[in-house]
């Protein structure tokens, strides 16, 4: 893979991405315009996440048998369709039919991590991998600041038809850099490609743990992030979206820990990352719950749980990947679907909890959850065999 062709992944996916996550920081300006209470409004991240599950389901695994390169534009295009639809949206129903739609398409992001696993070197797949995770984390993240400030300066709807725009752009880069050779695909009606997914959640003991950690980890921090806006926007703190936003400024330098797990990986000690990220995660929820008292330690929780999340993330798909090799866009998406489970379950109990218990109880319950995937984790962890990482480091270098 040449640095351009990374880079271009790695910027494309964190744009998918993104759109998953603009209405995050908006939920009050649409619950306001809409005329729905804010505990309705965490529905619609629901909505979107609903979609992005179903496009796991039914649109990536055709990475393993679609030419890749028409599949990622093929979907670029359809996003900017839903992109305008949301924009335009006059009604409740547009609009959650454009979000469950954006939701769905956004899943190009894991055809791109799944074909970049495909084009990587073995001795640099996880390097490469966490490269592109990187853009997703920072698109995650960025995604609220953006938001934030198009929503103070032009509106709501203002990042959607900016994002239809920059989708637009990349998609002509993707046209002319995407490789056109595609390597060798499966050859599988559609209805067995669907079903062979259920059979690697059965015979692949990795891809069952760590699918169940991701569900864990993404239901913890979307527990954190779909409510963050109320407390900020209200008293004592009276934020702008601009300046909500800036709180996914803080949590980009997360995405340093998927570059950095991505390496470690490569070098076979992704079990030793995903453990001390585990316990980051569960200490952040500390930092976070003093929200009350200062903005800066809500600012360390964030950049701490977001570091912990992606070193998780990256560690779980470099390990999934090397089994099945023939089977990586499947791989992907049983894999993220867990993760779109956690996301929808996170943002429906979160907006909920805070409805009833205020910050401490969704504090409470994201701790809660997170505790649960470091226990997970101690529980199925594989027995450490001595000089194992150094024997994966050498059959690596050698093939």
């Amino acid at each position: 893979m040449s640095r351009v062709l990374v880079w271009l992944f790695a910027v494309t996916s964190g744009l998918a991405v993104a759109n998953v996550y603009y209405a995050q920081p908006l939920l009050d300006a649409i619950a306001d315009e809409f005329h729905i209470s804010h505990a309705t409004a965490g529905m619609l991240i629901t909505w979107t996440q609903v979609g992005y599950g179903l496009g796991l389901l039914l649109v990536v695994p055709l990475g393993d048998v679609w030419n890749r390169r028409h599949l990622i534009i093929g979907q670029s295009i359809l996003a900017m369709g839903a992109l305008i639809a949301v924009g335009t949206a006059a009604n409740g129903g547009v609009l959650i039919a454009g979000l469950a739609a954006l939701g769905l398409m956004s899943v190009v992001a894991q055809v791109i991590v799944a074909y970049a696993a495909i084009l990587a070197p073995v001795t640099e797949r996880g390097r490469i991998v966490g490269i592109v995770t990187s853009g997703i984390v920072i698109g995650i993240l960025l995604a609220r600041t953006a938001a934030g400030a198009m929503s103070d300066w032009f509106g709501w709807r203002s990042i959607y038809f900016a994002s239809a725009g920059v989708t637009l752009v990349l998609t002509g880069l993707l046209l002319y850099v995407l490789p056109r050779a595609d390597p060798a695909r499966a050859n599988v009606s559609y209805p067995r490609l669907i079903a062979s997914m259920f059979k690697l959640l059965a015979e692949e003991r990795v891809l069952r743990v760590r699918g169940t950690l991701a569900l864990f980890i993404f239901a913890a921090i979307t527990m954190l992030l779909t409510p963050l806006v109320l407390p900020l926007s209200a008293a004592p703190f009276m934020l702008s979206h601009t300046e909500v936003g800036l709180f996914g400024l803080a949590g980009a330098a997360g995405a340093l820990g998927a570059s950095r797990a991505g390496r470690a990986a490569d070098l076979g000690h992704a079990q030793r990352s995903t453990g001390v990220a585990l316990i980051l995660m569960l200490a952040a929820w500390g930092l976070i719950a003093l929200l009350p008292y200062s903005l800066w330690w809500l600012a360390i929780g964030v950049v701490v749980i977001d570091f912990g999340l992606q070193s998780v993330h990256v560690s779980s798909q470099s390990l999934i990947y090397q089994v099945r090799p023939e089977a990586r866009s499947r791989l992907a998406a049983a894999y993220m679907i867990f993760y779109s489970i956690g996301c929808a379950a996170g943002s429906i109990a979160s907006t909920l909890i805070y409805a009833r218990a205020g910050w401490n109880g969704v504090c409470i319950a994201g701790a809660s959850i997170s505790a649960c995937a470091l226990i997970f984790w101690m529980v199925t962890k594989p027995p450490v065999t001595p000089g194992a990482a150094t024997r994966q480091v050498n059959v690596k270098r050698e093939k």
